[in-house]
């Protein structure tokens, strides 16, 4: 017994020693969304008939109640710092998790009548969604390479499930395939370069990433530096379907179910940059000699090669495709000028983000409420319909002058602030991208207006105007995108006031 009881005290906790404080308030939205997440898996499991429509509802009271905490966290105000610094919860993390959870909500909404109508598999459908949606909310507050990777790969793979959702289907499964291959190439090529990065910079926490970067003897000379800024870099631009690595995104998007495509051209690039905001602004804003003329590049050729092949498409959602392409390459545009002009290049690519999640949702919320009637893409479909979706057009109409950055709407506020953040630098890189937007735009406004023109002036290929019925969740769906879209062109200092993250360069040590 006295042998027992020695090897016990052996085991026994150090007086001095004192567990780790738990921050439950700061977890609590990924909290609440685990648990909703979990009684998914529950209720699929049950197996019950009354269960399979329980989901769509129990999924997006899930996402309402998350918000809960997103609000109460906001109303607080202050900075929390987890993990030792590896996870953060601010304003901006608040502002990004509320988009995420928003967004998730609408596709729920175009989900419900098309999953249902349609021959999918329902309940793994909504988990699957929860749990990509639950990697989001994670990476806006990520301030480390590890926790950055883990959550890429919670929202990754369950979308690359969902990329493949019509499983009879050939061109799903080729979507859900290309996705998979470049996802997975992207990965390696991501982790790679974080190994890199891990070995010069002495730690996976971003901030002291940062301040090891900024040592004299690692400003210049070190070329492993730049491979792995590199690295890292390409293997988010694939995420975010950025040129030359865009590939995968048309025919995907083409491929996948509408609602899954719009989650993918909306969350999960969203997603991607949120990343790529996490690692340039926290962890590489200190090596702007490397990343600004890497990001000029890229956003060059987005926008130019995304909107050009745009012009040649017929089918609405490959336009879209390569119009997110074209749209990544502006929300690229204010990493050019990071070193220079950190603070509002920061609140303009969360301002883009923002505003983008709204008009793009939109136009695929109205794609799906017409294809009911046409089921077809073909821009020709679209003839003749304000004949009989008058509502739809003129919100289609909306979302389209929204991209294309018509006053007083949201996207043109969006490009606004971005052109702010590339002049307001006075440097010669800023000055180019500003002009290369700024001929960007108006070769993009030509598709745009030219789908407009064909719902307004052409008439039906059928001939038949007899008025559709749209089920109410996908009229909400396209209602909440537009009155978003409305708002933020129209009373733009919202969103300018809770992207105000405050003197973010100062406290970062940046510039």
């Amino acid at each position: 017994m006295s042998t027992l009881l020695a090897a016990l005290s052996q085991l026994a906790p150090d007086p001095g020693y004192s567990t780790p404080r738990i921050d439950w308030h700061g977890l609590a939205p990924e909290i609440v969304l685990s648990a909703g997440g979990a009684l998914l898996v529950l209720l699929d499991a049950i197996k019950l008939e009354r269960a399979k429509a329980w989901m769509p509802a129990l999924a997006n009271l899930t996402l309402l109640g998350t918000l809960i905490p997103i609000l109460t966290l906001a109303v607080e105000g202050s900075t929390r710092s987890l993990f030792g610094g590896s996870f953060v919860v601010d304003p901006m993390s608040l502002l990004l998790k509320a988009m995420f959870l928003v967004v998730g909500y609408v596709v729920i909404l175009l989900s419900t009548n098309y999953v249902a109508e349609g021959d999918y598999w329902e309940s793994e459908y909504y988990t699957l969604l929860t749990t990509s949606i639950l990697g989001m909310v994670v990476m806006a507050s990520a301030r480390d390479l590890l926790m950055i990777f883990v959550a890429l790969e919670l929202l990754s793979i369950p979308a690359y499930m969902l990329a493949a959702w019509r499983k009879g289907g050939r061109t799903s499964n080729e979507a859900g395939m290309k996705y998979y291959l470049m996802g997975v190439f992207a990965s390696a090529i991501l982790l790679y370069g974080m190994s890199l990065m891990y070995g010069v910079g002495r730690s996976t926490r971003l901030d002291v990433i940062a301040e090891n970067l900024a040592r004299p003897e690692m400003q210049s000379g070190v070329p492993i530096v730049t491979l792995a800024m590199v690295f890292i870099v390409v293997g988010f631009a694939f995420k975010v379907s950025a040129v030359p690595f865009h590939q995968w995104a048309p025919d995907t998007y083409e491929g996948a179910p509408t609602p899954v495509t719009a989650f993918l051209a909306v969350a999960s690039k969203a997603a991607g940059f949120v990343a790529l905001i996490q690692v340039v602004f926290y962890g590489f804003y200190v090596r702007p000699d490397i990343i600004e003329p890497l990001f000029f590049v890229l956003a060059v050729a987005s926008m130019t090669v995304g909107n050009l092949i745009a012009l040649r498409q017929t089918n609405v959602v490959r336009m879209l495709a390569y119009s997110g392409i074209a749209q990544a390459g502006f929300m690229l545009a204010p990493f050019v000028v990071v070193g220079d002009n950190f603070d509002s290049a920061l609140s303009a690519v969360v301002i883009y983000l923002v505003i983008y999640a709204a008009m793009n949702l939109g136009a695929f919320a109205v794609i799906i409420a017409i294809a009911r009637k046409t089921r077809s893409a073909e821009i020709t479909s679209l003839g003749g319909l304000f004949s009989y979706m008058p509502g739809m057009t003129v919100a289609m109409t909306i979302f389209l002058a929204s991209l294309t950055g018509i006053p007083p709407l949201g996207g043109w506020y969006a490009k606004f602030s971005v052109w702010s953040a590339l002049l307001g630098a006075e440097t010669a890189l800023g000055v180019a991208m500003a002009i290369v937007m700024a001929v960007n735009t108006v070769i993009a406004a030509y598709y745009y207006l030219n789908i407009a023109k064909t719902m307004w002036f052409d008439d039906a290929p059928d001939g038949d105007v007899a008025p559709v019925k749209v089920p109410v969740g996908l009229t909400g769906a396209v209602g909440i995108a537009l009155v978003a879209t409305l708002v933020f062109g129209v009373l733009p200092g919202l969103l300018t006031d809770i992207a105000a993250f405050g003197p973010v360069s100062a406290a970062l040590g940046g510039g």
